[in-house]
């Protein structure tokens, strides 16, 4: 094997069955679900497990419509490969960079989250010495191969999934116990409905809740990301695609009626985690401890897969000519190490971020929210590219053996859905504010494309897509004669 591999050079399929399934369930228990289930709750109260059952309901309908499109031709990379290919090199420039600036974001408030994690032992070490610790660690898992990846991330969901079910164990035999806490509340479903009922803020809280609910499911498309490098896509990807369900119910669901149930909604505070503050609250202070270092693990474990799906994304973007030549470059092992670096290098604005004279909430309420604009415009792209899919190649979608339940009328739903979810973000200062911004990433990429359009190379992209439209079109309505 030479020392450096060539831009040609193919990524490995080294990712196994159990890898795909631990990083699928990694990347539906991420930072929002840790530390943004406070604000939530403080927000909606019980009513917000309804909330993350409505959002985990329409996103499960993008993984079903990116499965079926990556799946009909296993020559795709990513969905980005896919937004190229159906909708043009624009839609590819688009999604690519705005899903790498997805993950960066995300990446900055999970280092942003889990310097406070840190405070919670040692509250007088400066901030920026964990954010940088996180950085370099980040950097070392992702550099060895896509298995070492594959491997760390399988154990960091172990963590969280073994975590979040001792929890809900725990917190059942406290509900069914009948556990006093020291402050007198006790443990109860009846806790669900009785501090002011199960809508206690009414429609604007129950509204309010999507706004951190949202950045909780940022990871759920992820696998889309490893299809690549996936050892048998065809089975794999159906396999994690349909647990998404399942790992809702149980993850998000569960956990959330059972931290509501021990503790009432009104003593749930926002600037903290409630997983660790359940404990807390009913005196279990060393349990707190561990659960904090839960929370830490899946922190990173969101922030590792966030760095592993960038460097990805950029690769695919260099072979593509959408990005410079030196980032399709892989390194003896066949890791794009050169967008791995580039990267790891943006996630120093956490540190920065963390010196800003925000506290770590408000810090990781305005990084989630730009985060969250950007993924449903991902999401939308997706499902643009599934009704292209469906327009242009009517016959793979006939023959797909992994076809996207509900079809059209569907995507129309969840689309609307996702103008609700850019409205609700109006209605809180924080988010607003953070929502207004967000035009000025797209503005930028606009910049970039137009003047990368310019280049021969992209000119003969754009021309060869035309000519593959009309061909497929051709062909579609030769058929239908």
């Amino acid at each position: 094997m030479h020392d450096d591999a060539t831009a040609g050079s193919p990524l490995r399929r080294d990712l196994a069955h159990r890898h795909i399934q631990l990083i699928a369930i990694g990347g539906a228990i991420g930072t929002g679900l840790f530390l943004g289930a406070g604000k939530t709750i403080s927000l909606a109260g019980p009513s917000v497990i309804l909330v993350y059952a409505i959002i985990g309901f329409f996103l499960f309908f993008v993984l079903r419509a990116m499965g079926e499109v990556l799946l009909s031709d296993l020559r795709y990379k990513s969905f980005s490969d896919v937004a190229a290919d159906l909708l043009g090199p624009w839609a590819g420039f688009f999604t690519g960079w705005t899903y790498w600036f997805c993950w960066v974001v995300t990446g900055i408030a999970d280092v942003v989250a889990i310097s406070g994690y840190v405070a919670y032992w040692w509250a007088d070490v400066p901030l920026w010495i964990p954010a940088l610790a996180c950085i370099l660690v980040l950097f070392a898992l992702n550099l060895p191969t896509v298995r070492a990846f594959g491997e760390a991330e399988f154990w960091f969901a172990l963590v969280k999934i073994v975590a979040i079910l001792a929890l809900v164990v725990v917190g059942l035999a406290m509900v069914l116990g009948g556990f006093r806490a020291p402050d007198g509340t006790t443990a109860a479903f009846a806790n669900l409905w009785n501090d002011g009922g199960f809508f206690p803020t009414g429609v604007t809280g129950f509204v309010a809740g999507f706004q951190i609910a949202v950045f909780a499911f940022v990871g759920v498309e992820l696998v889309g990301t490893t299809a690549a490098e996936a050892r048998d896509p065809e089975r794999t990807l159906p396999r994690a695609i349909n647990t998404i369900p399942v790992r809702i119910l149980l993850f998000y669901v569960g956990a959330l009626v059972v931290i509501c149930a021990v503790t009432p909604w009104s003593r749930i505070a926002a600037d903290e985690s409630p997983f660790v503050a359940m404990f807390g609250l009913a005196g279990l202070a060393a349990a707190a401890g561990v659960v904090n270092f839960v929370v830490l693990t899946s922190a990173l474990s969101s922030a590792n897969s966030g760095i592993y799906s960038t460097s990805r994304m950029v690769y695919g973007l260099a072979g593509d000519g959408a990005a410079p030549p030196r980032f399709a470059r892989l390194s003896a092992r066949r890791v794009p190490v050169n967008a791995l670096a580039f990267s790891c290098a943006f996630l120093l604005v956490g540190v920065a971020l963390l010196y800003s004279g925000q506290s770590v909430v408000g810090a990781f309420t305005v990084v989630t929210t730009i985060s969250s604009v950007c993924f449903v415009f991902v999401w939308t792209m997706i499902l643009v590219s599934y009704l292209e899919h469906r327009r242009r190649r009517p016959q793979r979608h006939a023959a797909s053996r992994f076809p996207m339940p509900g079809g059209v009328p569907m995507v129309v739903a969840v689309l609307a859905f996702f103008v609700f979810v850019l409205w609700a973000l109006t209605q809180q200062d924080d988010t607003l504010v953070a929502l207004l911004v967000t035009p000025i990433w797209f503005a930028v990429l606009a910049v970039a494309y137009l003047v990368l359009r310019r280049s021969p190379a992209h000119a003969r992209a754009r021309a060869a897509h035309r000519e593959k439209v009309a061909a497929e079109l051709a062909e579609r309505d030769r058929i239908a004669a």
